[in-house]
C-alpha cells in the first residue's frame, strides 16, 4: 500500500516543556508554619498577652485585644500549615505560589512570636509601628539610591559611606550653624560628593565598581573616626549637639486610629521619605527621563545609538542618587539620635542593598523590603524592653538574620539590570 499525503501519519505536535518545579519558597513556608504550630502552639505559653492598639495621647482609643499565646499559636499555626501545604501542592503541579502565601505565613509567625515574647504583659503595636517607620527611613532612602544607581548600570556599594558621611555632616553642620535644615542640605551634598567620587572612578577611569565602593566605605569610616576623635569628641557641646528635627503633626490625619500617629506625626526626614519613594517610581516608570535611565542599565549601546551620552547620564544619575543617600544619613542623626556616633550606619547601607535585591530593583518593593528590616530592628528594641528570656546577643542579630533569610528566599529568582556593573566604553 502506497502512503499518500492523506494517509500518512500526522507530524507530532510541538510539545511545550513543562516549567521546572520551584521548591525553595514552599519548603521555607512549610518550615516556618511547622515552627509556628509546634513552638508557639504545642509548646507555647499560657500567660495572657494584651495587644495594645492605641497610645496614651491618641484621640480615638481602640480597645486592647487579650489573647493566649498558646491558642494563638495553635490557630495561626494550623492556618500556616494549610497555606504551606497548598504551596507545596502548587509547586508539585508546577504552578506559581502567590506572594499572599508568604505574607500569611510571615504575619502568623510574627504575631505568634510577639504574643510569646509579651506573655504576661503587653504588645505595644503603636510603639512597634512608629519605630519601624523611624528605623526604616535611612534604609529606605539608601535603597532608593541603590535602585537608581543600579537601574542606570552602576553598582552603588558605597551607600554605607554615603549614609555615614551624611550622618556626620548633618550633625557637625547643624551644631555649628544652629540650623538643622542647613545640616540636612549639607548631608545631601556630602552624599552627592561621595557618589561623584564613585562615579568618576567607575565611569571615567573604568575601575571595578565594587572595589571603589568598598574603598570609599573604608575611607569615609576612617575620616569620620578621626574627626570624631579630634573635633566632635573633645567638644561635643559645640560640634556634636545638633538635636533632632521636631515632630510635625498633621491635623485630622494624625487622629486616624492605630496608623495616624505612625504615619502623620513624624519628622521632616520621614515625610521626605514618603515623598521620595513614589517620586522615584514615577520618574523611573512614567517619564522619558526614567526610560533613558532604565535603557542605560539594560542596553547602553542601544541608548548610545540614539544619541544619549551614556557615561554623562550615568555620572549625574549616580550623583543624584547620592543626594538621596545623604538625606538618609541625616535621618540617622538629626532625624533620630540627635548626635553622631562612630560607625553609626552599622551596616544599614548593605541592608539597603539587600532591600534593592529583595525588591527586584523596583522602588516600591524595595521600600517595603526596607520596612521589613526596620521592623526587625524595632522588634529587637521592644524585646529588650519587654525583658524577654532571649539572649541579648541573639536579639542584636535579628536584623541581619532577617536580611540573610530574605535574600536567600529570592536568590536565583530575580534578575538584575543586564548592564549593571559593566562599564561602557564607546567603540
Amino acid at each position: 500500500m502506497t502512503l499518500t499525503a492523506e494517509t500518512a501519519a500526522p507530524a507530532p505536535a510541538h510539545v511545550v516543556p513543562l516549567p521546572p518545579r520551584s521548591w525553595r519558597t514552599p519548603v521555607l513556608l512549610a518550615v516556618a508554619a511547622v515552627l509556628t504550630l509546634v513552638v508557639f502552639g504545642f509548646l507555647g505559653r499560657d500567660e495572657m498577652t494584651s495587644f495594645v492598639w492605641s497610645g496614651s495621647g491618641d484621640t480615638v482609643v481602640v480597645p486592647s485585644s487579650p489573647a493566649s499565646p498558646r491558642v494563638l499559636g495553635l490557630v495561626l499555626g494550623a492556618i500556616s500549615v494549610l497555606v504551606a501545604a497548598w504551596a507545596l501542592f502548587s509547586a508539585w503541579k508546577r504552578r506559581p505560589v502567590g506572594i499572599w502565601a508568604s505574607i500569611v505565613v510571615a504575619v502568623a509567625f510574627l504575631a505568634c512570636l510577639m504574643a510569646w515574647v509579651g506573655a504576661g504583659g503587653q504588645v505595644l503595636i503603636p510603639f512597634l509601628l512608629t519605630n519601624t517607620v523611624a528605623l526604616s527611613t535611612a534604609i529606605v532612602l539608601g535603597a532608593m539610591a541603590g535602585v537608581i544607581g543600579e537601574r542606570v548600570g552602576v553598582v552603588n556599594i558605597a551607600i554605607e559611606a554615603q549614609l555615614l558621611g551624611g550622618a556626620f555632616t548633618a550633625a557637625l553642620v547643624s551644631s555649628t550653624t544652629g540650623n538643622q535644615i542647613v545640616g540636612l542640605v549639607a548631608a545631601m551634598i556630602t552624599g552627592a560628593l561621595i557618589s561623584m567620587v564613585l562615579a568618576a572612578f567607575a565611569i571615567v577611569y573604568v575601575v571595578d565598581q565594587v572595589i571603589v565602593g568598598v574603598v570609599l566605605i573604608g575611607l569615609v569610616t576612617a575620616v569620620t573616626r578621626l574627626l570624631y576623635a579630634t573635633v566632635l569628641g573633645p567638644d561635643s557641646q559645640t560640634f556634636n549637639n545638633p538635636g533632632t528635627l521636631p515632630r510635625v503633626r498633621i491635623p485630622l490625619l494624625a487622629d486616624i486610629p492605630v496608623l495616624g500617629s505612625v504615619l502623620f506625626e513624624q519628622r521632616l526626614t520621614t515625610y521626605l521619605m514618603f515623598l521620595i519613594v513614589p517620586a522615584v517610581w514615577f520618574v523611573l516608570f512614567k517619564t522619558k527621563v526614567g526610560l533613558r535611565v532604565r535603557a542605560l542599565g539594560e542596553h547602553p549601546q542601544a541608548a548610545d545609538t540614539v544619541g544619549i551620552d551614556v557615561n554623562r547620564w550615568r555620572f549625574w544619575t549616580v550623583t543624584i542618587a547620592g543626594l538621596i543617600a545623604g538625606l538618609g544619613g541625616a535621618a540617622m542623626t538629626i532625624g533620630s539620635v540627635g548626635a553622631f556616633v562612630n560607625e553609626m550606619s552599622a551596616g544599614n547601607g548593605f541592608i539597603a542593598l539587600a532591600a534593592v535585591i529583595l525588591g527586584r530593583w523596583h522602588p516600591i518593593y524595595a521600600a517595603l523590603a526596607a520596612l521589613l528590616f526596620g521592623f526587625a530592628s524595632a522588634f529587637r528594641i521592644w524585646t529588650n524592653q519587654a525583658g524577654a528570656a532571649i539572649p541579648t546577643d541573639l536579639i542584636e542579630m535579628t536584623p541581619y538574620v532577617v536580611t540573610i533569610l530574605a535574600v536567600t528566599l529570592v536568590a536565583g529568582r530575580v534578575v538584575a539590570p543586564r548592564a549593571v556593573g559593566k562599564p561602557y566604553i564607546k567603540g
